[in-house]
């Protein structure tokens, strides 16, 4: 299997994720500084604020190790050694949406998540708790979990959108969307309710191997069809 990957996207947006980072802590350092101008201190803080969750958001993605896309590449890469999975690619940061797997058998599409504390899902609502010290962490030292359901939903739309765009010859799209925690494992996840399929990276190979062996591999033209068209909007050549 082969990983297509945008490097230069992820330098571009870990560098920026860093900046960001030293750029908050002045702010909120100079607005603790301003204490004596209250009007001027609140106004840094709420900047400081703002520029560390734009941090926080990047730096959850291409700054912390392993990053998302590396810890599913290791799973991944399991289904490989296992003879589970023969060709196929995943794609990371260079497609409508961010982590799509092709393989003869459909594309998988993840939404990743990475949030400390316990995760429940019911339908499509979602709840996080037990993050850290009444529960500031949520707000101040990670992203919120938010409607992983929403994004799912939102990346199968984005996916259909541009295979009917560009590979219309195929009519049935063998497509899936997965959401998937690279959390660490202890994490607790009371998931099973989800709307969407939902579970610890760790459980993504099993999952996967289970769905396979009760479906059909597309049609051979269909399947290059769909390589073809991702590796060109990848800017992959040869």
């Amino acid at each position: 299997m082969e990983t297509i990957r945008d490097d230069k996207k992820i330098a571009r947006y870990r560098q920026i994720g860093i900046i960001t980072m030293f750029v908050s802590i002045g702010i909120l350092l100079s607005g603790l500084f301003l204490g004596s101008n209250q009007i001027w201190s609140l106004l840094a803080l709420g900047i400081g604020w703002l520029v560390a969750q734009v941090s926080l958001y990047l730096s959850n993605r291409y700054v912390r190790k392993p990053r998302a896309d590396e810890a599913l590449d290791e799973v991944l890469s399991k289904l490989v050694a296992e003879k589970v999975v023969k060709r196929g690619r995943v794609y990371h940061y260079c497609l409508p949406v961010p982590h799509v797997l092709l393989t003869p058998d459909g594309i998988v599409l993840f939404v990743l998540k990475y949030q400390r504390g316990n995760m429940e899902a019911d339908g499509d609502k979602w709840r996080q708790t037990k993050v850290g010290l009444l529960n500031l962490n949520k707000y101040l030292a990670q992203e919120s979990i938010g409607n992983p359901t929403r994004e799912a939903e939102l990346a199968l739309q984005l996916m259909v959108n541009f295979l009917n765009k560009n590979v219309p010859e195929v009519e049935e799209l063998p497509l899936a969307v997965l959401i998937a925690f690279t959390t660490v494992p202890n994490t607790q996840l009371d998931v099973q309710r989800s709307r969407v399929p939902a579970m610890h990276v760790s459980k993504v190979k099993g999952y996967l191997r289970q769905q396979w062996e009760k479906s059909k591999p597309m049609p051979k033209n269909h399947y290059e069809a769909i390589q073809a068209a991702f590796d060109k909007a990848a800017s992959i050549t040869g």
